[in-house]
């Protein structure tokens, strides 16, 4: 059985009328046209900022110039001269041993990413599956106990609600009462002064 999703700002047992409900609307209007705007939804947004990298790119991508292809001879071969001394071919072979290095490096890393590539990524997506299941499961625990609490908050609000109306009556009472007395009081004390008024004159 599934609990019906409650508003916890608003109180079940009052009774608003539409007008009462548009003198709260125009009110409310009211107040935030004489605030000043603090809504993080409607600041200014900020011009952007790129690194002098970006923005050479963004230019060459603005006046379609072709990307530049990559320089491939370093991953050649190097030739050695037909007469060189060992200083010449010092640097060349420094080069090549470099070279070879790297490319050794370069082809263990692609044998491992096609051997265990697709794997290690169907495995991390399993794990944030995994993980997106846990949140939403918590986030649809957190509603439901938000439901439960707003649907005992109206159980309690229904169950005393006579209460409050009987409370409210014998408070409206009470001041017209009260309001009575000092009217009478106030009768009472005009009628007193007259009386002297009209003995102190005979």
């Amino acid at each position: 059985m599934s609990v019906p999703a409650y508003h916890e700002s608003l109180p079940y047992i009052d009774t608003l009328s539409p007008e009462d409900l548009l003198a709260a609307r125009a009110l409310i209007a009211a107040e935030t046209s004489s605030s000043p705007n603090t809504s993080p939804l409607k600041t200014t947004p900020k011009s952007p900022s790129f690194t002098p990298a970006l923005q050479t790119e963004l230019l060459r991508i603005a006046s379609s110039t072709p990307l530049t292809p990559l320089d491939t001879k370093r991953y050649e071969a190097q030739d050695l001269p037909p007469t060189s001394t060992t200083q010449e071919t010092a640097p060349i072979l420094s080069k090549a041993y470099t070279s070879a290095a790297y490319l050794s490096s370069r082809l263990q890393n692609l044998q491992l990413l096609e051997k265990h590539g697709a794997n290690a990524w169907l495995l991390s997506n399993y794990h944030l599956e995994a993980t997106l299941k846990e949140i939403e499961a918590d986030l649809a625990d957190t509603k439901r106990q938000i439901d439960e609490v707003n649907a005992a908050r109206q159980r309690r609000q229904g169950n005393v609600k006579g209460e409050m109306v009987g409370l409210e009556d014998a408070w409206r009472k009470g001041v017209g009462r009260v309001l009575e007395t000092e009217i009478a009081a106030e009768e009472m004390r005009a009628a007193i002064r007259e009386e002297l008024r009209k003995r102190g004159g005979a």
